[in-house]
């Protein structure tokens, strides 16, 4: 039999940790409703990337993208498609990739702006899906 205190205190801590629990496996259901859109689409959903809206601040989405300012396209290009990996910049293949890669990022915009429930796009890098290679950005990045 356990004493008052360690059944209150074990209490306390589970509940503690099914609320993190649920917070860490919350998706908003708009969130979740737009990627549902984006898996729809058999062009987006075909891309060896998966763009994901990763959330909603004040009408406008964040969404996951594998290139920035911080990390270049054709590393990412590389990524997607080890043929590229160690190509020139402008092989013709890296550019037809560069130019569908941007096609593709124009459909997802093109797919949650029509939802009617978003205001504005925000790329954001995805720095987990980088992560998953072995590539660790600085900081500020």
């Amino acid at each position: 039999m356990i004493d008052k205190f360690t059944r209150n205190y074990s209490i306390v801590l589970g509940a503690i940790v099914l609320i993190l629990l649920v917070w860490a496996l919350y998706e908003d259901p708009l969130v979740s409703d737009l990627n549902d859109l984006l898996e729809q689409d058999s062009v987006v959903a075909g891309y060896p990337y998966r763009f994901r809206v990763l959330g909603l601040e004040n009408g406008l989405a964040i969404i996951s993208t594998p290139r920035s300012f911080d990390f270049p396209v054709h590393r990412a290009l590389g990524i997607l498609f080890p043929n590229l990996a160690n190509r020139a910049q402008d092989n013709p293949d890296v550019m037809q990739a560069q130019q569908l890669l941007a096609e593709i990022q124009k459909r997802v915009k093109a797919i949650v702006m029509q939802s009617g429930k978003v205001k504005g796009i925000r790329w954001e890098l995805d720095k987990n899906w980088l992560s998953q290679y072995g590539i660790q950005l600085g900081p500020g990045s």
